[in-house]
């Protein structure tokens, strides 16, 4: 049984139609790796982050272009990745929010903390924060004075 389309949307549809079982199952296979990504990214971030207090290391050496060129192209997979959940199964915003969080870009910080103040994101970054026992990420809002946090990466 075919659903029935409007007009304007049966070219788009037809198009589609050959591509829909390799975007499913490429929507599984990323609901799959944001099960464990999205989780191990959570868990190892300061509970502090998205307060004004943090600080982010600032990464120096020799290896620092190629680790750039690394983490931003993982940072652009994810964020594909993220966009496809939205219409496909998975955690598309924690996705989007986590390939934010992962690449370098200016205004990054604000669209990050943007993205934590909808309540639903940060209730569930800190559901799985809890189910790890971890504690949970202070709201971006939060005014915690500089020194009264815990600089470990691992949020212990």
């Amino acid at each position: 049984m075919k659903l029935a389309l409007p007009d304007w949307l049966s070219p788009v549809a037809q198009q589609l139609e050959p591509w829909l079982p390799a975007l499913t199952l490429t929507g599984v296979v990323m609901a799959l790796a944001s099960m464990v990504a999205i989780p191990w990214l959570l868990i190892r971030m300061p509970a502090h982050y998205f307060t004004e207090a943090y600080q982010p290391r600032s990464q120096r050496g020799p290896l620092a272009w190629l680790l750039w060129c690394l983490r931003n192209l993982l940072a652009l997979l994810l964020l594909l990745a993220g966009v496809i959940m939205l219409v496909l199964p998975g955690q598309g915003l924690l996705t989007i929010l986590i390939a934010i969080m992962t690449s370098t870009f200016p205004g990054k910080y604000r669209m990050e903390r943007a993205i934590m103040r909808r309540p639903g994101v940060f209730r569930a970054a800190n559901w799985i924060r809890a189910r790890y026992h971890r504690e949970p990420l202070l709201h971006p809002d939060a005014q915690v004075p500089p020194g009264n946090h815990k600089d470990s990466l691992h949020g212990h």
